[in-house]
């Protein structure tokens, strides 16, 4: 029975199948009614469903039971009559058997699961080379006679697979060949990059192809999960990525974070890298869900070619990192298409730093509007915006379909006239942002009256706010604080650093410990030129009425004296400060 399952093993391994019927079983000798009563090897590794009509259908119960048992075929029949059934021309004279050495026979196997175009011949490769040794032989003395383990023959195969790994095959392929070499008990290649690595001598500018196939295996077989892959730690370029590809695809899930990493940052990679990443997100096996690709030369044409990945029903990735990728508004398109599709998983995108313009934002908005998209941070620092994106912006915001929880605008010149416009999405009872950042947009006063506005609606969900290194005054904080004291209010963190306005003002309407129903829990005014005049007015405000404030920030001014009594503040049980920065640190 054995040796029928292993005939038909093999048989339909060459073919690619894995679903067998009546008839192929048939053509191997075996009889299902009495097999199935007889033999318990059959029953034990053979199952039998039922197709569409009703025809009867086979398999083995996993692929592996296949391939072994194909080995095993191959393996018993070239020792017991010398045919290579792997050979084109086979031969079973026994005239001639003085010809057909069992080298031969491996270094067929070798290169016909190279030119296996889906790798269905790896195991199958694996298990052939293990039978070779005579320690495995002698488990299997019923079935297949002894051989007479040839060291020569077993070295001659090893030579063969490493002149293999040293040619340009896939970074797959060369993994598989060096399982070969493990099932051969040849370890010599990998034991060189081990001794690099223990010595602290591992360049890799200098490693060899079979030697970079080397690292990719060690770093595979590593019983340490591996979490995150820093590219930069092997000579990070385009040539050491797609080297270890299989490396970024294989990688573990890290029991302690949600998520896994692969660092792929200022590597100068292009438009060919993203070729190969846009397989690995392919791949059912990839559990990759965390990548960062900023700081490379991509190019739109990049974009589009990982969009193809990122739209697979495979792909896990929820945080895409693009930021100074050299990106116009094309890339905009190809991403709006990522974010329509039902199976994208993206929550985190990062587009920073790109020249997307106005009309690449709008072309972005078609997709975070999509029923199906997912997003809940978006970063669109620096990316030559003006206030025509805000419309874009306030339209999704507005929309019910919109995840938006985190939206990142600064360094764009959006002005006041932008910030009006954002607001009424803001104010929308569909909006779910909490944290809006605008440093460095160019805004004034008059932007603080349409943000106290958002902060007095009652379906605002703000609870971070950042208007750092914007001119908003004295007046324009002043503003501000109506909004804060309003009941409704759930701000509690508010980042005003470089706003050029004086202490007087945040002592009267803004300070926290002043505003009521508001609970800020961290204030930030580093840098805003407060003296120790300034702060002792500060003190004072603080002191007459404990608030919910934890991080006071007055780096970078000159409190003089006055610092001391904020540090008091600590120690003060009605409070529950327990950070004050102050003077130039």
């Amino acid at each position: 029975m054995i040796e029928s399952l292993g005939k038909l093993a093999f048989e339909q391994l060459k073919k690619g199948n894995l679903i067998f019927y009546e008839s192929d079983l048939t053509e191997c000798g075996i009889d299902i009614s009495s097999a199935s009563v007889y033999s318990g090897v059959f029953t034990e590794v053979f199952k039998e469903e039922r197709g569409l009509y009703q025809d009867q259908r086979f398999c083995f119960i996993h692929l592996s039971v296949q391939e072994f048992l194909a080995a095993l075929h191959v393996h018993q029949t070239f020792t017991n009559t010398g045919v290579n059934l792997l050979s084109e021309e086979q031969t079973s004279v026994w005239s001639k058997l003085s010809k057909v050495k069992p080298v031969h026979l491996y270094q067929t196997a070798v290169d016909q699961a190279l030119q296996s175009p889906n790798g269905h011949l790896d195991l199958f490769l694996r298990f052939l080379l293990g039978l070779s040794l005579q320690t495995n032989q002698s488990l299997l003395h019923g079935l297949v006679k002894p051989t007479r383990s040839s060291s020569e023959t077993n070295q001659k195969t090893v030579e063969y697979i490493k002149k293999k790994i040293s040619k340009k095959v896939s970074a797959e392929r060369s993994i598989n060949l060096f399982h070969c070499l493990n099932e051969l008990e040849d370890g010599s290649l990998v034991d060189q990059i081990q001794q690099y690595l223990r010595s602290g001598r591992l360049s890799t500018e200098q490693l060899s192809p079979a030697q970079w196939s080397a690292l990719a295996f060690i770093l595979l077989s590593s019983e340490k999960d591996l979490d995150v892959f820093d590219l930069k730690e092997y000579c990070g370029s385009e040539e050491v990525l797609l080297r270890l590809l299989p490396v970024v695809k294989q990688i573990n899930n890290f029991i302690l974070m949600p998520f896994v990493l692969s660092r792929l940052s200022g590597c100068n990679l292009s438009d060919r890298s993203c070729e190969a990443l846009s397989s690995v997100l392919r791949s059912q096996s990839c559990s990759l869900t965390h990548l960062d690709l900023s700081n490379n030369d991509l190019k739109d044409s990049g974009v589009k070619i990982l969009s193809d990945g990122l739209k697979s029903p495979g792909c896990r990735l929820d945080t895409l990192r693009l930021s100074g990728c050299n990106l116009s508004k094309r890339s905009c398109e190809a991403l709006s298409s990522v974010l329509r599709s039902h199976s994208c998983s993206l929550t985190h995108l990062d587009l920073s730093n790109n020249d997307l313009k106005d009309s690449g934002v709008k072309i972005l908005s078609d997709g975070l509007k999509s029923p199906g998209c997912r997003l809940d941070t978006l970063r669109l620092s620096g990316c030559n915006l003006s206030d025509r994106s805000c419309e874009a912006l306030s339209s999704v915001l507005r929309s019910q379909s919109c995840s938006l929880t985190h939206l990142d605008l600064s360094n764009n010149d959006l002005k006041d006239s932008g910030v009006k416009i954002l607001s009424d999405g803001l104010k929308s009872p569909g909006c779910r942002l909490d944290t809006l950042r605008l440093s460095g947009c160019n805004l004034s006063d008059r932007s603080c009256e349409a943000l106290s506005s958002v902060l007095r609606s009652q379906s605002c969900s703000l609870t971070h706010l950042d208007l750092s290194n914007n001119d908003l005054k004295d007046s324009g904080v002043k503003i501000l604080s109506d909004g804060l004291k309003s009941p409704g209010c759930r701000l509690d963190t508010l980042r005003s650093g470089g706003c050029l306005y004086s202490v007087q003002c945040l002592q009267l309407h803004s300070s926290p410990s002043s505003v009521d129903g508001c609970d800020v829990l961290c204030c930030r005014l580093s840098g805003c030129l407060i003296t120790e005049e300034g702060c002792s007015s500060l003190v004072s405000a603080l002191q007459s009425n404990p608030s919910h404030l934890r991080l006071l920030d007055l780096s970078y001014n000159h409190p003089g004296a006055s610092g001391q009594e904020l540090c008091a503040l600590v120690e003060d049980p009605h409070w529950r400060l327990d950070t004050v920065r102050y003077g130039l640190s």
